[in-house]
């Protein structure tokens, strides 16, 4: 420190920068605060350059602290959460696909919420967390004491919908991004006085297209002059539309920020925001080539912004591409946490490029996986599952294929991907995880439609999985089936969630596994509506919604083990005996 004070005397730049350097390890251990958006596009940000829209409060991150300009993340919303939480390629822990069990991240993976909670920290989650939704895949065996959201991919309504608080059905209330940022405010306000890691991943601006009046009444009309790479494919009020929710997204940014400077937790609390994949329709992304569910650059290059006021230099800009498998070693760097588990991470420390130390950064090579196509980057190039190189710097746009011109570069960075297929992908191989029921520590299972498979005539109410019901079930012959393992012997109730309308009233029903039956009548009707008003535009996706009755079947003892699951219909007086949301098998005694 005398050799510093010396500095000082001569140069108080010097003085500040070593400050500024020898801070970024803190004696205090900070708070966390991690947003992450739901398919916002790096163009949908006006620090990136977007005159469409106004981010005030986003924007101020990279102005008082870190803006990284080449940031990664997977094509699709799983993938991305699973490489945050746990610093590994996705593919390692098991996650493949956004429904139907392949968001699950395999149960052996250890998250930065265990490291932060094992180093004392007070651990939160509110919002979409896709990652699993059955114990010990949901959030709350995670590491998260503290849970209120959706464990889905993403929802069919965003006003007052139907979520979950630490395992248990509630109702929400109001816009379900402002209800979310109420919950996390609520858990900043409670553990002011600890060390506490908030997670708040939001699920907009994901369709549906739903958002509040006060804001969509600023865009509705809105000439936009900003336009997609190729205009003719861009439906305006689907942008109109987004842009709207991103202004939502800012204004409740602007809630965190201005509670963490009421309660002066400013200074010691990190916020990082990011988000966790391309655009989800065709929008001004900086001429970049494709958007969500592509492996393109304009699929992949999201933004993320990290502030620590004293720590953290103002308006950091780092050109070193990054990505959200570096978030968790990064993280706990920062924060002085250690990294709990056994296996190796493939994400980086950032905390030498946050923090000015930047003398020795090699070049690194990132990859990407979608349905067993792989794309590579490295700080210059990108090669595409097809085998074309792009030099990104001179061509962000990706128009012309270098293959040829750079054969020496193209032949190593093939050679690399096809080795890393070799080592990563086989832990996707072949999926072959039941769905768990059964634990005393989380007694309810929710086994929703979106895990189910129908037969005979049964069907969803959408082609996307995630929020739908099954419907068109008219015949004994019909079945559900769900492949569940239970954990503990014992006995279980069983409940349905349905609708049915007054003619059909009357169906008996049995739902078996290995040999235990429940059964139970539809005597009564509850013939709720679909909820189809909200949308600012047509959905092309999402399931609509509308609300469930609880049906019990009562309680019969159920054996460890594994087996199929089944529901149908023994008696069908009507046209149709029911339409289903899910099942709950709830443990009672063990």
């Amino acid at each position: 420190m005398k050799r510093h004070a010396e500095l000082a005397l001569v140069c108080p730049l010097v003085w500040l920068a070593l400050s500024v350097v020898a801070a970024c390890g803190a004696e205090t251990r900070p708070n966390v605060v991690v947003i992450l958006a739901d398919d916002q596009g790096w163009g949908d940000l006006g620090v990136h350059g977007n005159t469409n829209v106004q981010t005030p409060r986003i924007d101020s991150l990279a102005r008082d602290g870190a803006l990284f300009d080449r940031f990664y993340a997977c094509a699709l919303c799983a993938p991305t959460r699973a490489e945050f939480l746990t610093g590994r390629y996705h593919p390692r822990g098991g996650v493949h696909g956004v429904s139907t069990g392949a968001e699950r991240l395999n149960i052996d993976e250890k998250t930065i919420a265990d490291a932060f909670r094992a180093a004392g920290y007070a651990t939160g989650a509110f919002g979409k967390w896709h990652n699993g939704s059955q114990f010990p895949y949901h959030p709350n065996a995670r590491g998260f004491a503290e849970y209120f959201g959706f464990t889905s991919g993403h929802w069919g309504q965003y006003f007052d919908p139907m979520l979950e608080h630490n395992g248990e059905f509630v109702r929400g209330k109001g816009f379900i991004i402002d209800d979310l940022t109420d919950h996390a405010l609520a858990f900043i306000d409670q553990h002011r006085d600890t060390p506490f890691f908030c997670y708040l991943p939001l699920n907009t601006p994901h369709s549906p297209f739903q958002v509040p009046d006060e804001y969509w009444n600023r865009y509705r009309d809105k000439d936009l002059a900003l336009r997609a790479k190729d205009p003719k494919l861009e439906e305006l009020d689907a942008t109109r539309c987004v842009l709207a929710m991103t202004e939502n997204i800012d204004w409740n940014v602007g809630r965190v920020l201005s509670r963490l400077d009421e309660l002066k937790l400013a200074e010691r609390t990190i916020v990082l925001y990011f988000s966790d994949n391309g655009p989800n329709t065709w929008r001004w992304n900086g001429g970049m080539k494709g958007r969500k569910g592509t492996l393109d650059e304009g699929g992949l290059r999201v933004p993320c912004l990290v502030r620590w006021p004293g720590h953290i230099p103002p308006a950091t800009r780092i050109p070193q591409i990054a990505g959200a498998i570096d978030l968790l070693p990064t993280l706990c760097s920062l924060a002085g946490v250690p990294v709990v588990g056994d296996k190796p991470l493939d994400g980086r420390d950032l905390r030498p490029l946050l923090c000015g130390q930047r003398a020795d950064w090699p070049d690194r090579k990132m990859f990407s996986q979608l349905n067993n196509r792989v794309t590579v980057r490295t700080q210059r190039y990108r090669l595409d599952p097809e085998g074309s190189l792009f030099d990104m710097q001179a061509d962000p746009g990706q128009k012309e294929d270098v293959s040829k011109r750079e054969a020496a570069v193209a032949e190593q960075l093939a050679a690399a991907v096809s080795a890393w297929k070799k080592e990563v992908l086989p832990g996707i191989a072949k999926d072959d995880r039941p769905f768990p029921v059964g634990y005393a520590e989380f007694p309810v299972a929710p086994l929703p439609a979106r895990d189910g498979v129908p037969s005979g005539g049964v069907k969803r109410s959408s082609g996307a999985p995630n929020c739908s019901y099954f419907t068109n079930w008219c015949s004994t012959a019909d079945a559900i089936t769900w492949d569940v393992e239970v954990a503990a012997s014992g006995k279980y109730e069983a409940v349905l969630y349905y609708t049915c309308s007054a003619e059909n009233v009357g169906s008996a029903v049995e739902l078996s596994l290995r040999g235990t039956r429940w059964s139970g009548r539809v005597s009564e009707a509850f013939d709720s509506p679909l909820i189809t008003n909200m949308d600012r535009v047509r959905r092309s996706g999402e399931s609509f919604v509308k609300d469930f009755k609880p049906l019990s079947l009562g309680a019969a003892q159920l054996e460890k083990g594994r087996g199929l699951l089944t529901v149908r219909a023994v008696s069908v007086p009507g046209k149709q005996v029911m339409d289903l949301r899910g099942i709950t098998l709830r443990l009672l005694v063990q």
